[in-house]
């Protein structure tokens, strides 16, 4: 059993099983399904885990509650990898109560035939559960990133149950740095609720929080300042690391090596960060995490059926999706006849807040040639 306070123990299970997490984000080092119980008069578990862990999972709850049974199953968040097994727990412990508020108890209908009448605790927001010696605060965290969710303060031990906030990709029993993960799981899953991440981290900022235990990842307990600076930067858009992203697509290698050039010149000139993808190779999610990390993105693109290569077009509408914004951006683009990949790029993130659009932009047609150099050298300069 795993203590995370005196009361308060580690439930959860290690997925290395999974290939791709939400069927698109590459786990290489697998995931965690976190789930916790407290102990006090009253016993409580917080949600469950994904429905392949099933029985683990309630045998690593019955290891912690030895004999007594579990009063209540807090359900802060509906998505099926931590709410996959209520129907399971409900058939160990049928005298148990769930915790959830009013859209929570919408969802669970819309995906369990389940009878809970005088089952079902109702939460208002900001509404109190006592277990005895911890008093259990419930805030509701609309859209982070389902519109139930609801993030859970024990008061006594001062711990913050996050729901996904706060997770990672990557199974526990992994040792691994926590912000490249994390900031891929955030950018990829959650950053397009920037603004409600930011609400959310204002009601955090009123609560005396010493450690806080997510749905996904490592229990945090050192130097918080840190995980919630990270978190208020990438929720506020803000540019965590000066440098500049170069995120390029390139048929037969010009576009590369125009890339690999402006790569060299930035250095040249003393830029303090600069990272190549190509978007064909890599990880698109990753790709995606770069250009938020970064202050300054440089697209470079074949022009390809009149447009551009899908996979900038699969990156920029990534993009998109997520608010990209308060970001610099500079073009170069390839074309043998009729180059368009410039326009096509910009025109896609119009509307966009916030973003500075560098001159000159760089028109390759076909090879990299002296004036294609010479506007490279003019691009790194004004980068």
């Amino acid at each position: 059993m795993k203590h995370i306070t005196n009361d308060i123990y580690y439930a959860g299970v290690n997925d290395h099983e999974i290939d791709l997490f939400e069927g698109q984000f590459d786990v290489p080092n697998g995931m965690a399904y976190n789930s916790y119980v407290i102990m006090d008069e009253k016993t409580a578990v917080m949600d469950t885990v994904d429905i392949h862990f099933g029985e683990e999972w309630l045998q690593n709850i019955q290891e912690v509650l030895g004999e007594r049974k579990p009063d209540y199953l807090v359900v802060q968040h509906m998505e099926p990898d931590h709410s996959a097994n209520i129907v399971k727990f409900l058939e160990a412990y049928p005298e148990a109560e769930i915790v959830g508020n009013a859209k929570t108890f919408q969802m669970i209908s819309n995906f369990y035939d389940l009878e809970l009448e005088g089952k079902k605790v109702t939460v208002a927001n900001n509404g109190t559960l006592s277990l005895g010696v911890h008093e259990l605060t419930f805030v509701f965290a609309p859209m982070v990133h389902w519109p139930e969710v609801m993030v859970t303060y024990d008061s006594k031990d001062k711990v913050l149950f996050s729901a996904d906030g706060f997770g990672k990709f990557g199974a526990l029993d992994v040792d691994e740095a926590w912000a490249c993960e994390a900031r891929r799981y955030y950018f990829g899953i959650v950053g397009k609720y920037g603004a409600q991440v930011q609400a959310l981290l204002k009601k955090a900022a009123a609560l005396d929080i010493q450690t806080i235990c997510p749905l996904h990842g490592p229990v945090l307990t050192e130097d918080l300042g840190y995980y919630l600076n990270l978190y208020d930067i990438w929720s506020s858009y803000g540019v965590e690391t000066e440098g500049v992203m170069i995120a390029y697509s390139s048929v037969y290698g010009n576009t590369k090596k125009a890339v690999q050039l402006l790569e060299e010149k930035l250095k040249e000139l003393g830029c303090p960060r600069v990272v190549t993808a190509d978007l064909a190779r890599e990880d698109m999610a990753e790709c995606i995490e770069d250009a938020f990390r970064h202050g300054k993105l440089v697209l470079a693109s074949v022009t390809y059926n009149g447009g551009i290569f899908p996979h900038m077009h699969t990156f920029i509408e990534g993009l998109k999706e997520r608010g990209f914004q308060n970001r610099t951006i500079g073009l170069m683009e390839n074309g043998s006849w009729a180059p368009n990949a410039a326009k096509t790029m910009k025109a896609m993130l119009e509307g966009g807040k916030k973003l500075t659009w560098v001159e000159p932009v760089v028109t390759i047609k076909s090879g990299v040639k002296e004036d294609t150099v010479m506007q490279i050298e003019a691009l790194a300069r004004e980068l």
